[in-house]
């Protein structure tokens, strides 16, 4: 795999470590002077200085916290510090911080970032980013905002960096016309501030990317019975963003990390059975642009791998299971994976060729009990993409059409696309049976793909990490292109307003494709009593799954 990089490497000065500044609450701008970076607490107030390497803390603005609280987004041009609180822009001399007002928004200002004279802020009520100039305070222009979330921005040379809150993604934009270049997924949620770092040394430039949410916690509470209970506190940090972006492939890798995972079954029938010549198929984890499998081995008992329309599988075999009998088997994978995000445009897909009667064959047909054929389905697909002919529009549409029809609920188990229409709620596996279905009417070829998530928790390495539920997401086919993923259900926010794009076309690291377009467990005997009485594998054997992160990956 060959990759371009454009722009921005590692800082080999601070490495891949998580900035923790101590005492903050709510990190959103950051920017650097030199090796030193300066961070805004906008809850408390505090303009901040962080030693990278100490997380050392100290505040600037000990005298101005009031006038400081509420900021979003800061930068630094020379010897001025630009700032973004409620409507309003200000600057002021790193040496005196009196805020002097430079112009006034109609809706709160969110970002900042300075390039000599000009001025960038961004605005999710106005849904755009306005340039100003900072002589005649007029505006110049205004640039669409990429995502739909809460953006801070950044800029160097001639590229503007945009990181969007609810997207989780930054985008490289031209600062001279607005043209989105790529985008890539940041490693963690809530992306609140970015900046970028020039090393002093060797002018390498690296991305930071800071982090506000919340987590739950286990709370020891003495003067509770029990004394264990949940509660809520704060999480800000700053992480460095790689990224590497394949203009040929049309894609953008970014953070990754090696994952250790493990999938086994034990056998423990809920009623006893006697099966003979059977072989047990599990799914092994796929190579992919974004995956790659470094190793797998064995657990419990030996397999035979094969290989099932491209996918490796693993064949556990056992000439008799008698009853009373008891085994764990399953497998154990080294993988390196990381965040992709694909940027490819509708005007690009406009004059792609046909499918071939090969992929008509397998990926437009019912072949899922998917009720292609009723009319509640039927109808459907009519109304999700009205006149639009493009095949890439087709499926954005095909997608929102879905997330306003299905609320996301988790089911023991999944009905069929004209039922989960009907009810208008759906688990993970029953919004991709829907879009599955929406998709092969208006001649998409999709399948799916899954099978699970590691745990979302990059910092926890090294630590022993189980999924509380299985997942499923699909892939669709552009002709000329290849195949490119989508999520099932993350991006349904349930909001009224546009639904983000963070997984169209794009996976995070955390996603671990198993069995593209196959089944990803099946058991096959000569057994009678086995066809008769149908034995689902849920009802022979309980799986077990285990993620552990041991380290984040270099860049490539």
């Amino acid at each position: 795999m060959s990759f371009a990089l454009l722009g921005l490497t590692a800082n080999k000065m601070f490495g891949q470590k998580i900035i923790r500044p101590l005492s903050a609450s709510a990190i959103y701008g950051i920017t650097f002077i030199k090796d030193t970076l300066i961070a805004i607490d906008q809850r408390k107030g505090f303009l901040l200085e962080i030693d990278p390497l100490s997380n050392n803390t100290k505040i600037l603005n000990p005298h101005q916290v009031q006038e400081f609280t509420d900021v979003t987004g800061i930068c630094l041009w020379e010897d001025t510090l630009w700032v973004t609180r409620k409507n309003s822009v200000y600057s002021c001399k790193l040496n005196s911080l009196a805020l002097e007002h430079f112009m006034t928004l109609p809706y709160p200002a969110d970002g900042i970032a300075v390039w000599g004279s000009t001025i960038y802020v961004s605005c999710q009520k106005l849904g755009g980013i306005l340039i100003f100039d900072s002589n005649s305070r007029k505006q110049i222009t205004q640039f669409y905002a990429p995502g739909v979330g809460v953006e801070n921005l950044a800029v160097s040379e001639e590229t503007l960096w945009v990181c969007d809150r609810t997207e989780q993604s930054v985008y490289a934009i031209d600062r001279a016309t607005g043209e989105i270049q790529f985008s890539v997924l940041t490693p963690f949620e809530s992306p609140t501030g970015i900046a970028v770092h020039t090393n002093s040394e060797s002018a390498e430039k690296t991305l930071y990317i800071a982090y506000a949410s919340e987590e739950a916690y286990v709370r020891d509470n003495p003067n509770a019975d029990p004394s264990q209970e949940i509660a809520y506190r704060d999480k800000t940090f700053i992480h460095p963003l790689n990224y590497y972006y394949d203009p040929q492939k049309r894609f953008a890798l970014s953070n990754g990390y090696r994952i250790e995972m493990s999938y086994l079954e034990e056998i423990a029938p809920l009623e006893e059975v006697h099966i003979t010549d059977l072989e047990w198929h599990i799914a092994l984890p796929s190579d992919t642009d974004r995956q790659k499998v470094i190793s797998v081995e064995s657990i419990g008992l030996p397999f035979t791998e094969q290989i099932t329309d491209g996918q490796r599988v693993a064949v556990f075999k056992f000439d008799t299971l008698t009853p009373g009998e008891r085994h764990i088997f399953g497998w154990k994978a080294i993988l390196e994976v990381r965040g992709i995000k694909y940027r490819i445009t509708p005007r690009e897909v406009e004059n792609i060729p046909e499918l071939t009667e090969e992929f008509q064959t397998r990926y437009l047909v019912d072949n899922d009990d998917l009720s292609m054929d009723k009319g509640i389905v039927i109808r459907a697909a009519r109304d999700a993409i009205g006149t639009e002919t493009n095949l890439l529009r087709k499926m954005y549409n095909i997608r929102n059409y879905v997330y306003d029809q299905l609320s996301y609920g988790i089911k023991p188990y999944i009905d069929t696309p004209d039922v989960v229409l009907e009810r208008g709620v759906g688990s993970c596996g029953e919004y991709v049976g829907v879009l599955l279905a929406l998709c092969r009417l208006n001649g998409i070829a999709c399948r799916t793909v899954g099978r699970y998530k590691c745990p979302n928790t990059a910092e926890r390495q090294n630590v022993p990490l189980e999924p509380e539920f299985n997942h499923v997401w699909l892939e669709f086919y552009i002709p000329g292109f290849g195949w490119l993923p989508m999520e099932s259900n993350p991006d349904d926010l349930g909001y009224e307003s546009a639904h983000p794009t963070r997984f169209f076309m794009g996976l995070c690291w955390y996603h671990i494709e198993i069995g593209k377009g196959i089944s990803f467990e099946s058991m096959i005997s000569q057994s009678v009593k086995l066809k008769k009485e149908d034995i689902a594998i849920g009802d022979l054997a309980i799986n077990h799954i285990r993620f552990t992160i041991l380290d984040e990956l270099p860049p490539l």
